[in-house]
């Protein structure tokens, strides 16, 4: 019964994890005739590389991606996982199928905002490849055994510096106006992948550090619904023993809980900070995790 049970999580997990990375490959693949391939912006990795070629021999950009990316999955293959691979290799394909078969017209002819846009839609796609646990970029299994390799290396730096040799390409090959807004397209997508990995939630965690920290969670738990944590605190400065409550409520409750703190102590410290992901009651579940 037990075992049943774990396999069909198993299954159902493999099945929201595929269907991440395909809505990924459609939405990131978008990204390049609607924006990026349009106004010559070569997003770094591989597949800025056929970008590249694009322009100068007006090669199709999927399919000299995947030229580019399949070799090195072979060189890679025995130092990942074999899962991991065979997810980033059915990306690799969807992806640059996607960049070629999805023939939609240029939303604009503006760099700035087909660099914008672009790197909003491509990081979102890409986003979603990874948290199905796969990736589009041979470069990436390559970082990972020069790391292996090389541990001073991390895996980052050399991603890094692949990014920063294509857009040098872009600036000879290109313009040097090409390879300024590819920089854009880059950090724009990056912050795009982290945020959705992330997760963009709305919820505030609340830390409120007082006296009164009976009164303040009974009110929180009857009159919001809300749960709460208490931790015994010691201040540095007074050496007196406080609680720390930490209570995460959604943004449009943080005013009635801040009025439910000034109303029972008005001596009271609280911060505040977003959270990127909130799982568990009363929040997102863990079914897509």
């Amino acid at each position: 019964m037990k075992q049943s049970l774990v396999h069909k999580l198993m299954k159902k997990e493999s099945f929201q994890a595929y269907l991440q990375i395909v809505l990924g490959c459609v939405i990131g693949g978008a990204a390049y005739p609607l924006f990026l391939v349009p106004n010559q912006i070569a997003p770094g990795g591989l597949t800025g590389i056929a970008t590249i070629l694009n322009y100068l021999f007006n090669l199709p950009v999927g399919i000299t991606s995947m030229a580019l990316n399949l070799p090195l999955f072979l060189i890679g293959y025995r130092a990942m996982g074999r899962v991991f691979v065979f997810r980033s290799l059915i990306a690799t394909v969807l992806f640059s199928v996607c960049i070629d078969l999805i023939r939609l017209p240029p939303l604009t002819d503006d760099v700035l905002l087909g660099s914008v846009y672009g790197a909003i839609l491509l990081g979102a796609g890409l986003g979603l490849i990874l948290r199905g646990g796969a990736t589009t970029g041979g470069s990436d299994m390559i970082a990972r055994m020069v790391h292996n390799r090389f541990p001073i290396i991390s895996v980052g730096a050399f991603l890094f510096l692949v990014d920063c040799l294509v857009i040098l390409a872009a600036a000879f090959t290109m313009s040097a106006r090409a390879a300024l807004y590819a920089l854009i397209c880059i950090f724009i997508s990056a912050r795009a992948v982290d945020l959705v990995l992330a997760g963009m939630g709305s919820a505030k965690a609340c830390f409120i550090i007082t006296n009164q920290a009976k009164a303040i969670s009974d009110r929180i738990l009857q009159e919001m619904e809300r749960g709460a944590t208490a931790l015994s605190a010691t201040g540095m400065y007074s050496g007196k023993g406080r609680t720390l409550l930490i209570s995460v409520v959604s943004q449009r409750e943080v005013l009635q809980l801040k009025r439910i703190v000034r109303q029972a102590d008005e001596r009271a410290f609280v911060f505040i900070t977003d959270t990127h992901e909130t799982l568990g009651e009363g929040f997102s579940n863990w079914q897509g995790e």
